[in-house]
């Protein structure tokens, strides 16, 4: 947890200093208050005293009880203030370092886990400093303070006093080690909870469709129920130390009164009274110590959660990246090239090679393809290219320089990426053609020229506001081939040297698969085409065609040349077009 720490801004550093020096007064003015009442209560018995003098003491007890009241107030502002400014700064971590992650790297903490550290754990943390700074501090200052004034009233006191403690401590340390170790799976069973809720929105239509609201209810139950009852237990472990606390406080109070009568009834008559007072003020010292320990023990029920959570966020920070940037700033002498020389690659702790010695090289304007049965590899192939994965073996060449020698921002800046699902931003259609910074200037001219090449014209111009019309989150306004068609105008906006259509098409009906094709060869000429896709229509007039069988590379060539010396190639033509068909193309 002490990591997390390292980021406090020198302001917050500031505050922190200045609300420990204010409770320092807080608590000294808190103690004063004992020592006024003593006063009081000595004036009240001795004969001569005026009410002058025993209104003056009642002044200075409201007097220290404002100033710490104010001191409070403070404490309570800037502890709000360094705990919402750090957990700002530790999301912004947290989401930074996601950024920076890999498609491995997501896999391994799964969505549902990374939201959660970056809320319910976050918050954790906040609670904690918020509470801490205002309790953590004062209640050791406090409880020692409060102990030094009451050590030379009576020994029998403090005994009382210290067995009261004692009982206290053996309390926490029984709750916290039967809970701590449930605090993990609590924080393990609200990314699971969180999991099922994004599978039910995410896959509402599907739920529908197959009547399995039922089925996602038992789901949800379940888990729920889970989570419930862990907390419960965590709450009625935690419920007994309320029961506790009252009990030895007012087992204290008792216990100072019966000491006290015994000990007045035994002494002289000069001392009776001072022994009264030690009574009256010993009391208040005594419920100060006491609530010191109530402090601490509230913060000792937020501190094992905190420190779980706190543990999980770094997890997160200190992850290892699989894709680390190099340092290429992208300018080169070619442009629009792609060499694969014998690249192969296998999952991280797989057993099995998915890709196998795979070699080609692919010039500027030419367009190559890639098809293949399912699971073949195809898409892992290109996703080599902009570096969602690393080559196991061998090496990717973009322009003749190894990728991973590339920063990722400059290697990107070279590519358009279609991915298999369009992806669509909640905005409007302006804004997801345009999205991000695309590594240009934004022109408004060319987002309608890519939505016009692209197919999307005419549906775009027929809604309510055109382009400017909104786009809900996953595009669940749209059609599954709007989505296509806004995803590869999205991708032509940049005017990039390398097109990647990763089955990119398959959504669209097979005259306006066509008619995009068409419009796509004449725009991107001087463009490099990289197409995987399932259609032998969409790959037949691609300058070089690339068959996958298992992983390993059984054919390349033309259509034609691969119709003639291939038979994975073959077979996947006939099961789609007559040979009549294929003869003519």
């Amino acid at each position: 947890m002490i990591k997390l720490f390292k980021d406090l801004t020198k302001k917050d550093i500031y505050f922190i200093l200045i609300s420990f020096l204010l409770i320092i007064g807080q608590v000294w003015l808190e103690l004063k208050m004992p020592d006024y009442m003593s006063n009081i209560t000595r004036l009240v018995q001795t004969e001569g005293s005026t009410m002058t003098e025993i209104v003056e003491q009642g002044f200075y007890m409201l007097a220290c009880a404002f100033g710490s009241l104010v001191s409070a107030i403070i404490v309570g502002y800037f502890a709000s203030h360094v705990s919402s400014n750090f957990s700002m700064n530790l999301r912004k971590k947290i989401f930074d370092k996601v950024e920076s992650f890999g498609t491995e790297e997501i896999k391994k903490f799964s969505t549902s886990s990374l939201i959660t550290r970056t809320t319910n754990d976050v918050m954790q943390i906040e609670m904690l400093i918020g509470m801490g700074m205002q309790l953590l501090i004062k209640a050791p200052i406090m409880a020692i303070w409060a102990v030094t004034k009451i050590l030379d009233k009576s020994i029998e006191w403090s005994i009382l006093t210290g067995a009261c403690v004692v009982i206290l401590l053996t309390t926490i340390g029984i709750i916290m080690m039967i809970v701590m170790p449930r605090f993990s799976k609590v924080q393990k069973l609200i990314d699971r909870v969180n999991g099922v809720i994004r599978e039910n929105l995410s896959g509402i239509r599907v739920i529908r469709a197959f009547n399995a609201e039922k089925y996602q209810k038992n789901r949800f139950e379940e888990v729920n129920s889970n989570l419930t009852g862990m907390q419960l237990f965590n709450q009625r472990c935690f419920a007994i130390m309320m029961p506790v606390m009252n009990i030895v406080m007012h087992g204290l109070t008792l216990g100072i009164y019966l000491i006290g009568a015994i000990l007045i009834e035994q002494a002289m008559m000069g001392d009776k009274l001072l022994i009264f007072s030690n009574m009256v003020v010993f009391t208040s010292y005594g419920m100060q110590v006491i609530m010191s320990f109530l402090m601490l023990a509230m913060i000792f029920m937020m501190l094992p959660r905190a420190s779980i959570s706190a543990n999980r966020i770094q997890e997160v920070l200190s992850a290892k990246v699989s894709i680390q940037d190099g340092t290429f700033d992208g300018h080169t002498k070619e442009t629009g090239t792609i060499e694969f020389k014998n690249v192969s690659f296998k999952y991280p702790d797989a057993d099995e090679y998915l890709l196998k010695n795979i070699s080609f090289q692919v010039k500027k304007g030419e367009t190559i393809a890639f098809i293949g049965s399912t699971g073949s590899g195809k898409s892992t192939l290109i996703n080599l290219i902009p570096r969602f994965y690393d080559a196991t073996d061998g090496e990717v060449l973009v322009d003749g320089i190894n990728v991973k020698e590339y920063t990722q921002e400059a290697l990107h800046n070279k590519m358009g990426y279609i991915p298999q699902k369009a992806v669509m931003f909640t905005g409007t259609v302006s804004s997801n053609v345009n999205y991000g910074d695309n590594g240009k200037e934004k022109n408004e001219n060319e987002m309608k020229k890519a939505i016009e090449i692209a197919q999307g014209k005419e549906f775009v111009e027929k809604m309510e506001n055109t382009y400017n019309s909104h786009i809900a989150r996953g595009g669940t306004n749209i059609s599954g081939g709007q989505k296509q068609r806004l995803a590869i105008a999205r991708a032509i906006a940049r005017n990039p040297e390398i097109y990647i259509f990763d089955d990119s098409f398959s959504a669209l009906d097979y005259k306006t698969d066509a008619t995009l094709r068409k419009e796509l060869k004449k725009y991107t000429k001087d463009a490099t085409n990289v197409i995987v896709a399932q259609r032998i229509g969409t790959i037949m007039n691609a300058d070089k065609i690339v068959v996958l069988d298992k992983g390993e590379c059984v054919g390349i060539g033309t259509h034609k040349e691969l119709l003639k010396n291939c038979n994975v190639y073959q077979e996947i033509a006939l099961s789609q077009l007559s040979k009549e068909e294929l003869e003519n193309a």
